[in-house]
């Protein structure tokens, strides 16, 4: 079959495309920047790689017409607060676009929706199921609650809190039920609904065996990872103050934390079905979905993450429109240096970040990932998704990564961090020497003052990060 996938680059997105191309299918994968794409995507033989934003209808044109079934993976939830109206526009866009092909079935991945009062987030998820429908096509829709795999939001959180707190003073939402499902459940159920007449204009609620609260997951989580963890409830904090909790101590952003905390306060139980015996599926137990979560963050395999998506940094726009970097009205940090062993040089560049540090000074790297938490930004808790591979559009710390070839043997990232101005982070290896530079585009006088005030800083910083990168140990 020909299959569109939607949000591609996504979280579900990433991890459909190996499944779909294992059992056969061809596939045409919509994203908004071709510059997030891996090379090994774009040049496979039966994948076809299109720019489509589904917020302008009239770039739905390159999107084929002879189209087999269709992945809706398309969620808005953001840190902007019109992500309701971002959702309901795109559906309506793909309907009226899909209205028009040979697409014999849709299939959306939402959120379970049965609980009386919605939040914002869940509310707008029924809202565009409810837009998919149609008469020309069959949809099939699959509503999942919290989903559980490396990388994924829910069990980032999670896996902040449990292992940065041995003692949690936590809000009153932590008592609140939900159905946790493992991510490879929820791959199951997607795959195997493709051309499934039995599941043509249905919806089914998607759930593991498991009825837990917040709390019962964080100390089923510690019981995993053979942590001991003390969990007290406080009567009251305010939605605010919980998503200030959850921001200061996790990865996540502000505006999605206060997003993630009004659908925590909502009970996320299924509706029982027959979803299970129509598809042949056994979903899989909370500590199971923790323990495979481990195995594939042990073995470096993991395939994606929801730090890879624009919304947990800075970016608004395609980072295509950042790859230039500028050259006049910007401070420049250059430094040439003779590679020795340009295989380690590489390798060293390539593993930059994360866990591995910034070679030189890194306790003021994290001195300045604290001041930018504590400014609102995202200081250097995203970390990497991998710790020796990097694609465009990954997170590194409070970089994002613009641009990663090794043929051409360059790195360029982009600074996420709070700034008054705009920086660049460029490593490139040309005629033996490596070439290292570091540009910023100052903004008013506050970025020219700013840029002062740290220049002793980077002389200290700079020098040392790439003499670390050249040296032969």
């Amino acid at each position: 079959m020909r299959i569109l996938l939607t949000g591609a680059t996504g979280y579900i997105g990433k991890r459909l495309i190996p499944i779909l191309l294992e059992m056969g299918h061809s596939l045409v994968c919509c994203v908004r920047d071709k510059q997030r794409v891996p090379h090994e995507i774009i040049s496979h033989e039966r994948i076809d790689v299109i720019e489509v934003d589904f917020l302008n209808l009239g770039s739905l044109y390159r999107i084929p017409t002879n189209i087999d079934v269709a992945f809706y993976l398309i969620h808005s939830m953001s840190s902007s607060m019109k992500f309701e109206k971002l959702e309901r526009n795109c559906a309506v866009h793909f309907k009226t676009y899909m209205q028009n092909t040979k697409v014999k079935q849709v299939i959306y991945l939402s959120g379970i929706v049965n609980d009386q009062q919605l939040s914002k987030h869940l509310q707008s998820r029924k809202n565009v199921e409810n837009i998919l429908q149609s008469s020309l096509y069959k949809l099939t829709t699959f509503r999942a609650g919290i989903i559980v795999g490396s990388g994924s939001a829910s069990f980032e959180i999670i896996r902040d809190l449990t292992e940065k707190l041995p003692v949690m003073i936590a809000p009153k939402w932590i008592k609140t039920k939900s159905q946790p499902i493992a991510i490879r459940n929820v791959l199951q159920y997607l795959t195997k609904a493709i051309g499934n007449e039995h599941v043509y204009n249905q919806s089914y609620d998607i759930f593991g065996p498991d009825t837990l609260t917040y709390k019962d997951m964080m100390l089923q989580f510690a019981e995993v990872r053979r942590l001991k963890r003390s969990i007290f409830t406080v009567p009251v904090m305010t939605p605010k103050l919980s998503s200030y909790w959850l921001y200061f101590i996790t990865t996540t952003s502000y505006k999605l934390a206060k997003n993630l905390v009004d659908s925590m306060k909502v009970e996320v139980i299924g509706k029982p079905s027959n979803i299970n015996e129509l598809l042949n599926i056994q979903p899989i137990s909370y500590k199971e979905a923790v323990q495979k979560a481990f195995i594939k963050i042990e073995q470096n395999s993991v395939v994606s993450s929801w730090k890879d998506s624009l919304i947990s940094g800075r970016f608004r726009e395609k980072i295509s429109r950042y790859i230039k970097v500028p050259e006049y009205g910007c401070f420049k940090d250059i430094k040439r240096r003779k590679v020795v062993d340009e295989q380690l040089t590489i390798d060293k560049i390539w593993a930059i970040g994360g866990t591995t540090g910034w070679y030189h000074a890194t306790f003021l790297w994290k001195i300045r990932g604290y001041l930018d938490k504590l400014f609102g930004g995202i200081g250097l808790r995203r970390g990497r998704r991998d710790q020796t591979t990097l694609n465009a559009g990954d997170p590194l710390d409070f970089w994002r990564v613009l641009y990663a070839n090794k043929e051409e043997k360059r790195l360029l990232l982009f600074a996420e961090m709070r700034l008054p101005g705009e920086a660049w982070l460029e490593f490139k290896i040309e005629k033996e020497h490596l070439l290292q530079r570091a540009v910023f585009r100052p903004k008013g006088i506050w970025g020219r003052l700013y840029w002062y005030a740290v220049l002793p800083f980077h002389g200290f910083i700079f020098k040392g990060m790439i003499n670390k990168l050249v040296k032969k140990n």
